[in-house]
């Protein structure tokens, strides 16, 4: 019986973070991040309101949201960004990836990886950790924007996405990948693909005015449109407000849903916001205190899961593992 992929699932996982703060040795490669002014106190504190008041919304529309609280020790300024270190596939793989900064590593705490290794479908796990002993890093849906249904994944190279192992990655998956160059307006490598574009189920978000080489573009329209994919593009100036950081879901009836933090949304022009609102019911939420000092947005907060399970049976379970 041949297995139906789907782009988009209803079922997430997000991380609830203990201590989150503006991470140094990240701010090495991610120029989204700026210091916020005030108490590192007061800036968990918001980031929480944050993380909650998202958890709600997307419940609210449909998306079961399965939440880790993250622990105090070890200190994981980041945990709120799950989907770099793990990705789970509707073939039954769970990937654990290599991360570049060594307190990022961290986040793949023996509780978490262990609540993974134990959810309903997952049948083989593939640990691509090992990489970080040679410096090396590729980080999850950071690093690649996955076309899930046609098998291809998207990424633009930087210290953060290393080819040898997003080769090992498609051999173990049976993917093929697009590798390009892309840069801010200063001309920096973009740190991570899901800052510069996504993949939606009709659409691609895209920012093609930070890929230098026309060729390297030629060859994305090209993807995107023998897909059947209507192509948005989006400015530099707009990355920078993280319109580019959107990930598209479904809702339990099967509702396509884009989410993108209000930031993102503000920056879109009138055209774009009906454009997207065409194929998906638009989800903004406040993330202001986590953009500024994690450099992250609304993509980079959600990890997906498309284990195959069978709902009724998996039910159970799952309440038993996460809160």
């Amino acid at each position: 019986m041949s297995m139906v992929r789907l782009q988009t699932t209803d079922t997430v996982l997000m991380v609830r973070p203990a201590r989150f703060s503006y991470n140094e040795e990240t701010a090495l490669n991610n120029h989204f991040q700026t210091r916020s002014t005030g108490e590192e106190d007061e800036v968990a504190r918001k980031a929480l309101q944050e993380f909650d008041d998202y958890v709600r919304l997307l419940r609210s529309n449909g998306v079961e949201v399965l939440v880790i609280q993250d622990t105090p020790e070890p200190a994981t300024p980041d945990s709120i960004f799950p989907n770099n270190w793990f990705s789970t596939h509707c073939t039954g793989e769970l990937v654990f990836y290599p991360m570049y900064a060594e307190n990022r590593q961290l986040e793949r705490k023996h509780s978490a990886v262990n609540m993974l290794s134990l959810m309903p479908g997952v049948t083989k796990t593939i640990d691509l950790t090992k990489w970080e002993s040679s410096k090396k890093a590729l980080e999850g849906t950071g690093s690649m924007i996955l076309d899930r249904v046609n098998r291809v994944l998207f990424a633009c190279r930087s210290p953060r996405t290393d080819e040898e192992i997003l080769a090992e990655f498609c051999n173990e998956l049976d993917y093929e990948y697009i590798l390009f160059d892309s840069v801010d307006d200063e001309g920096r490598p973009i740190y991570h693909t899901n800052v510069m574009m996504c993949v939606a189920p009709k659409q691609v978000i895209i920012c093609m005015d930070s890929i230098p080489n026309e060729s390297d573009r030629k060859a994305l329209r090209a993807c995107f449109r023998s897909a059947g994919r209507e192509i948005v593009p989006i400015t530099q100036e707009q990355v920078k407000h993280f319109a580019g950081n959107m990930l598209a879901l479904h809702s339990n009836s099967g509702k396509p849903l884009l989410v993108m933090s209000k930031a993102a949304y503000d920056s879109l022009t009138q055209e774009q916001i009906e454009t997207l609102s065409e194929k998906n019911k638009i989800l903004a939420p406040d993330l202001h205190t986590i953009e500024t000092n994690g450099g992250g947005s609304a993509r980079c907060m959600i990890a997906e899961i498309f284990l195959p399970y069978d709902e009724k049976a998996a039910e159970e379970e799952l309440s038993f593992i996460f809160e």
